[in-house]
């Protein structure tokens, strides 16, 4: 297990260096995908942003995820798993609807802070918290590359198994720390695993474009 998010974070940076070489971009999910994603950054002296998705959590059981929804439009539904679960297409336009809301208030609190990273070229570096569908994910995936990303690496320190089998189809490379199996929650593999806030990611994006701004200051 995992202390916190900084502490697996700092472990997951490890585990990348290989990629450093690449000079590559690392993105977060907010929420708890970025302080994750602001460790790695500086092991791999990378810049960090982020990218923005919603999880399409079932009616009642928001946890499981039935798609997801990303920035720029992108919209993933698994209809396998609305069909199994008894679902309109009007519940499905619902739960849409209020994701897409969430993920523009998210955008509009959030990229001001940070400009986003010209990714077109680059190896990316999409980080999580943990991964359990891998719904999330893959919308940012979708994201990634429609901005232009030469190499989409998915990064989070837990993960089950069968998940990252479906990432390996949609990313370049995976790299996960731990598979747990069987796998219940990705909370547990942490010992303490509060909910990350806005302000928090706030505060991370901030510190960091501080950081990234005063490199580039030149010296008197």
């Amino acid at each position: 297990m995992f202390r916190d998010r900084i502490d697996a974070g700092r472990a997951l940076g490890i585990a990348l260096m290989r990629f450093k070489s690449s000079s590559p971009v690392v993105l977060g999910l907010p929420r708890g995908g970025i302080p994750v994603a602001a460790e790695v950054a500086h092991a791999l002296a990378a810049p960090l942003d982020i990218v923005v998705v919603r999880k399409l959590g079932l009616p009642g059981h928001d946890e499981y995820a039935m798609g997801a929804l990303g920035e720029g439009d992108v919209r993933i539904v698994d209809w396998g798993v609305v069909a199994a679960a008894g679902l309109s297409a009007q519940q499905v336009a619902r739960v849409i609807e209020r994701e897409r809301s969430e993920l523009c208030r998210r955008a509009a609190k959030f990229r001001p802070l940070r400009p986003r990273v010209d990714l077109n070229g680059r190896t990316v570096i999409v980080v999580d918290d943990g991964i359990a569908t891998g719904s999330t994910v893959t919308a940012a995936i979708s994201v990634v590359r429609d901005l232009g990303a030469r190499q989409v690496v998915a990064a989070t320190p837990v993960a089950p198994e069968d998940t990252v089998r479906r990432l390996n189809r949609v990313a370049d490379q995976v790299v996960v720390l731990e598979m747990p199996s069987p796998f219940y929650a990705v909370g547990e593999g942490y010992l303490d695993f509060p909910q990350t806030t806005d302000e928090e990611v706030a505060a991370i994006l901030i510190r960091e474009r501080q950081t990234e701004d005063e490199a580039l200051r030149p010296s008197a």
